[in-house]
């Protein structure tokens, strides 16, 4: 993993490693989860529709970074690359990486950002045009062995 995400991930999970910064409903995904929307606001996606050019974060993950904001935010505007497909590439590995260290429960919200970054790629990739979001939500994998 990249030297600066590793930084970001020891300031946040020791940061958030003290219950007193967990807010309702925390999980530990969440930390990741918010890095891959920081870093898609950074990155800015100029293929991205204007309704989906930033993500906003969570008021309450963001009263409870304290001080760690302002040193996380700086590293994250330290991470550049020269094309959109590097950066794209750049957080679909983030993601992939940060989703090994996580069970399916507590995958929801990183599990959300990787289908929009996927669907992002497709449009680079097969240069199209976007002109809707389309909101149907991935189909949850079933719990049943049988019907997998």
């Amino acid at each position: 993993m990249n030297k600066k995400i590793e930084k970001i991930l020891n300031i946040w999970h020791k940061h958030f490693g003290d219950e007193k910064f967990q807010y309702s409903e925390f999980e530990s995904s969440d930390i990741e989860y918010f890095i891959g929307c920081l870093l898609y606001n950074h990155f800015t996606f100029s293929k991205a529709l204007d309704t989906m050019k930033t993500m906003d974060l969570s008021y309450d993950f963001l009263k409870e970074c304290d001080d760690t904001y302002d040193e996380v935010i700086d590293i994250i505007r330290n991470i550049e690359f020269e094309e959109e497909i590097q950066k794209l590439e750049f957080l679909q590995d983030f993601i992939k990486e940060s989703q090994v260290k996580y069970s399916d429960d507590e995958l929801y919200l990183l599990n959300r950002l990787e289908v929009h970054i996927d669907n992002l790629a497709q449009i680079y990739n097969h240069k199209k045009e976007v002109r809707k979001v389309d909101f149907n939500a991935p189909e949850a994998p079933s719990k049943n062995p049988l019907l997998r």
